[in-house]
C-alpha cells in the first residue's frame, strides 16, 4: 500500500504509452480504496491538444485529442494545474473512480465520476489506468446529476477505441455507480468531506520516468 503523504501518479496509459501523468498526494490508502490528493501549481503531462483545448476553448483541438488517442500519434507536454483543487477515491477492482472539486476558497462545486479501466498498482510509481471519457457530475448535496461527454464517448466507440468489451464494462458500471450515489455508500456515504491542502505540504512532482511503462503491461 501507498504511504499517506508520500506521491503516487496516476497515470492514463493507452497501447502501451502514457497518456497523461498527474503526481499526487497520498492521502489514505486502505487496501480497498486510495483517496488522492490534486491542488493548484502541480505539473503534470496531458496531450498538447488536451493543454490547448483547455487553455482556448478550441473545440477542433479536442477533436484532433480523440483522433489522435485512436492513432496513437498524440504528443506530451507538461502543464500546471489551477482552479480548483480535488480529493480524488479509486477502488480497487471498480471501473469508474470518484472525485470531490471544490474552488480555491475550498467552497464545494460538484461530485466527478470517471468511468476508467481498474487502476493498476505501480510500486514505487503509482497507479496505471485509463480514462474511458464518460463521466457522471454530481451536485455538492447529491441532490442531482447529470451525464457529461457522452458525445466523445460515442466518438471512441467510433474510433475502435472503446470495443465492444469496454462498452458492456462501462455499461454496467454506470449502474453501480448510480446504485452508489441512491444509496450514499462508498465515498459518498459521509457527504461532502471537509478538506483542503495544508499551505505546507510540498508540490507533488513528476518523477524522471513518468513515461516509462513497464514491460509486463505491453503483453
Amino acid at each position: 500500500m501507498f504511504l499517506p503523504g508520500t506521491t503516487a501518479v496516476r497515470r492514463d496509459v493507452h497501447a502501451g504509452r502514457v497518456w497523461t501523468a498527474m503526481p499526487q498526494r497520498v492521502v489514505a490508502d486502505t487496501g480497498h480504496v486510495l483517496t488522492l490528493a490534486y491542488w493548484p501549481g502541480i505539473e503534470s503531462l496531458a496531450p498538447t491538444t488536451w493543454i490547448t483545448s483547455t487553455r482556448t476553448g478550441d473545440q477542433a483541438q479536442r477533436e484532433r485529442m480523440l483522433a489522435d488517442l485512436a492513432a496513437g500519434t498524440w504528443a506530451l507536454d507538461r502543464y500546471r494545474w489551477t482552479g480548483t483543487t480535488l480529493l480524488s477515491h479509486f477502488l480497487n477492482g471498480e471501473w469508474f473512480s470518484v472525485h470531490c472539486f471544490q474552488d480555491a476558497s475550498g467552497e464545494p462545486l460538484r461530485w466527478y465520476v470517471n468511468f476508467e479501466k481498474p487502476y493498476l498498482r505501480r510500486p514505487g510509481v503509482g497507479i496505471d489506468t485509463m480514462d474511458l471519457c464518460l463521466d457522471l457530475v454530481v451536485t455538492p448535496d447529491l441532490s442531482g446529476h447529470h451525464w457529461k461527454d457522452r458525445a466523445e464517448y460515442a466518438q471512441l466507440r467510433r474510433l475502435g477505441v472503446i470495443d465492444d468489451y469496454l462498452h458492456r464494462q462501462v455499461e454496467q458500471a454506470q449502474g453501480r455507480a448510480i446504485t452508489m450515489l441512491d444509496n450514499r455508500t462508498g465515498p459518498f456515504a459521509g457527504g461532502w468531506p471537509t478538506w483542503t491542502p495544508h499551505p505546507a505540504w510540498p508540490l507533488p512532482e513528476l518523477p524522471a520516468d513518468a513515461e516509462h511503462v513497464p514491460a509486463e503491461a505491453l503483453r
